[in-house]
């Protein structure tokens, strides 16, 4: 009877490993999706930003153009790029190269650089791509949290029962668009 109970307790306690192991997968998977929709969000905080920029420049640049068609083109790949996190990098690195060249040409145009809107949409960009920053830093530490749970033996035997896949780190392919734009007037 002793071992019967022994059996019982063993398997419970097997049980409530197990169930624990799922919900904490669960949740983990649940905090990634919900971290990358919280850098989807900031990135479209950086799309709407764009226009407003190359629409104030365009009065004071206007043979920029060829750059400023490029930053516009690049917005719309990025604004319909909604893949994995590696093809939204891809596509990242791009848009922010392109946009640290526009405001260093920016530099050659007095008038530009004390027009009010164009400062505060610098002012906007430049928090935007911190704002940008730190949600990335948010997604990528939930997207380690959940591949260890994934890869880490004895959940790794749960992950591996309900299909739970490891997540893509958010990394950018150009060394520069590492770093926020560097704007100085």
């Amino acid at each position: 009877m002793t071992a019967l109970w022994i059996l019982l307790g063993a398997f419970a306690i097997g049980l409530i490993w197990f169930v624990a192991a799922y919900n904490s997968l669960v949740s983990l998977r649940n905090q990634v999706d919900e971290a990358w929709s919280n850098v989807e969000t900031e990135l479209k905080r950086r799309y709407d930003l764009i226009p407003n920029l190359v629409n104030t420049v365009k009065g004071y640049a206007s043979h920029e153009r060829e750059l400023l068609e490029k930053v516009t083109a690049l917005r719309e790949q990025a604004v319909q790029t909604t893949g994995d996190a590696a093809e939204q990098a891809k596509v990242e690195s791009m848009l922010q190269g392109a946009l640290r060249q526009l405001m260093v040409r920016l530099e050659a145009y007095p008038d530009l650089k004390a027009n009010q809107n164009f400062l505060e949409l610098q002012r906007e960009l430049a928090n935007t791509e911190d704002r940008i920053q730190a949600a990335l830093r948010f997604y990528n530490g939930n997207v380690r949290e959940l591949n260890n749970r994934i890869q880490q033996f004895p959940s790794n035997v749960v992950a591996g029962m309900f299909h739970f896949t490891e997540r893509e780190f958010f990394e950018l392919e150009d060394e520069a668009a590492r770093q926020a734009p560097q704007v100085q007037f």
